[in-house]
């Protein structure tokens, strides 16, 4: 008996279409999805520029408010820039720039009172970090190798202690020597001497009207040369008072207690 042959059934070029089919859906159903999210995005965008809209057109934030008028044209207001606060004035500072002030007026009225003598150039005003100083030329104070004043220059030192006798300045009185030496009983050396020709001055200044607490006479002997002592010339400059019209006030000592003892 003969065998039947099988029926083979035809190959189906188009099952790609099933898994085609499935993609489809699959991408269809994830743009439904984008668009269901984008439509509720608008929507809450939506009542967010309503609710702007409304609050713009009642200024006021209330229901029933009047809305403000703006006139058309009318000049913007300008913004004015924040002034910054100055610095603050210090009453230290302050009082230190004025004391300084009157300290120079003090200077300069003693400057016209010599004017002759700095015509000469016998009187010379400096300002120091102390204060200002007046240097005067020995020679028109004291005779070679003295300490008392010459009778043409007591007039001069009394015109001084006249203007002094209106301030409260400190006065510190310095006498300086060239580096010749001196070795007489009165004065063994120039230390003696310098001391001696500002003590001079002191005592006039006293005299005249400027109270002894403001006075202080110091002598440098030659210690101090503003020039060299090797010419005529700077030894001339080199001897000479110097009255400082002192700025700095005395501050009241602070005593420094003692250490206490180790114990052992």
């Amino acid at each position: 008996m003969a065998r039947r042959r099988r029926h083979e059934e035809p190959e189906n070029h188009e099952r790609w279409l099933v898994s085609y089919a499935d993609f489809i859906t699959l991408l269809f159903a994830f743009f439904v999805v984008m668009y269901a999210v984008s439509s509720v995005n608008e929507g809450k965008y939506k009542v967010l520029s309503n609710s702007l809209t409304n609050a713009f057109k009642n200024p006021t934030g209330q229901p029933g408010g009047q809305p403000i008028a703006v006139i058309q044209g009318a000049p913007l207001l300008q913004i004015k820039p924040v002034a910054k606060p100055d610095k603050l004035p210090d009453p230290a500072v302050d009082k230190k720039v004025e004391q300084r002030q009157k300290m120079k007026n003090v200077a300069s009225e003693i400057m016209d009172a010599l004017q002759p003598l700095v015509a000469q150039g016998k009187v010379r005003l400096l300002e120091t970090s102390r204060g200002v100083t007046i240097e005067i030329n020995d020679s028109i104070l004291f005779p070679a190798g003295q300490a008392s004043l010459q009778p043409a220059s007591i007039s001069a030192m009394q015109a001084i202690a006249a203007v002094l006798s209106q301030s409260d300045f400190p006065i510190t009185i310095e006498g300086h020597t060239d580096n010749i030496p001196i070795a007489t009983y009165q004065f063994p050396s120039n230390w003696e001497l310098s001391a001696m020709r500002a003590t001079t001055v002191l005592r006039l200044f006293n005299d005249s009207g400027v109270g002894a607490e403001r006075l202080t006479a110091i002598g440098y002997g030659e210690t101090r040369p503003l020039e060299t002592n090797t010419t005529v010339e700077g030894r001339a400059r080199n001897r000479r008072v110097s009255i400082l019209i002192d700025s700095n006030r005395p501050e009241e000592p602070t005593e420094i207690p003692a250490a206490a003892p180790s114990g052992r």
